[in-house]
């Protein structure tokens, strides 16, 4: 897989792009996933092709922290991570003084889970310092978003959201190909929404934008393991994030990246191995 995103091309031999993620939170949903320049240093020696660095937590239930309290948190390790990686880093953030500070180390991708709706002047930032954007899906906010999941369609709701946001972001300078577009697995969305975007993530915007999915250890995936708790879900993420890559999602978020190396290693050699056949 290959994009051009921020002035840089990211590409790997997998069928899509992995994005390893460091929450320097202590409340992140997934306890595994908080940490600092050590997880940083695991993931991309595991093969991340991204760090995706958040210091707020989103899960449903947090609460928002300041900005000052976000960078105080993430400087230190993104600081450490430029010291050992050339790796692209995206910094989950909706604050306009957040990401500043996190450009000026190094940075090279805006997480907005507000998709520019919480500060607009992100949007122009970002066109400034030709950052890659990720465009979220969601309603309301952690406290409340999981009172509000009723959808009439939920796919046409949610595309048109992201369209919408697109459309704003490149007429506030954005570079078209600076944009990639994310469903919001989880964000205001019951199991059923869930299953209905990862069945049909790669026709988002009609494919015009890469599209990430973040489906690691979401609560959604529950049913179908053994364990309630997000620590037995590695076997339905996995399973999840290769049906995603094969209708159409060009970046997956996980928090485990070793497993996602070997299983979109076996995805790829299978779809290979097929396209030889049909050529034969």
């Amino acid at each position: 897989m290959e994009i051009q995103i921020s002035g840089r091309t990211i590409k790997n031999s997998l069928p899509a792009l992995i994005m390893g993620i460091v929450n320097v939170t202590d409340d992140s949903f997934y306890s595994e996933s908080r940490g600092g320049f050590a997880l940083a240093q695991k993931l991309i020696d595991e093969g991340a092709d991204i760090i995706d660095l958040g210091a707020e937590s989103t899960r449903p239930g947090s609460t928002y922290v300041s900005a000052d309290e976000e960078i105080k948190r993430l400087v230190p390790v993104i600081r450490e991570i430029r010291k050992y990686s050339s790796v692209p880093i995206s910094v989950d953030t909706r604050k306009y003084s957040v990401m500043k500070a996190m450009r000026e180390e190094g940075a090279d991708i805006l997480n907005d889970v507000s998709a520019l709706l919480d500060e607009p002047l992100l949007a122009d930032f970002c066109a400034k310092e030709n950052l890659g954007v990720i465009l979220m899906h969601k309603r309301g906010n952690p406290e409340n978003m999981q009172n509000d999941t009723q959808y009439s369609d939920v796919f046409k709701e949610v595309d048109d959201f992201l369209r919408k946001r697109a459309e704003f972001a490149i007429e506030r300078g954005i570079n078209e190909k600076n944009i990639i577009v994310d469903p919001g697995i989880g964000f205001a969305k019951d199991e059923k929404a869930c299953l209905s975007l990862v069945s049909k993530c790669g026709s988002l915007c009609d494919g015009r934008f890469p599209v990430l999915m973040a489906l690691s250890r979401k609560s959604f995936l529950a049913r179908f393991s053994r364990h309630s708790s997000a620590q037995g879900r590695l076997v339905p993420t996995v399973t999840a994030n290769l049906l995603s890559v094969q209708a159409g999602a060009k970046i997956v978020r996980v928090h485990d990246v070793s497993s996602a190396v070997e299983s979109l290693s076996v995805l790829g050699a299978i779809c290979d191995f097929g396209t030889k056949i049909e050529k034969n």
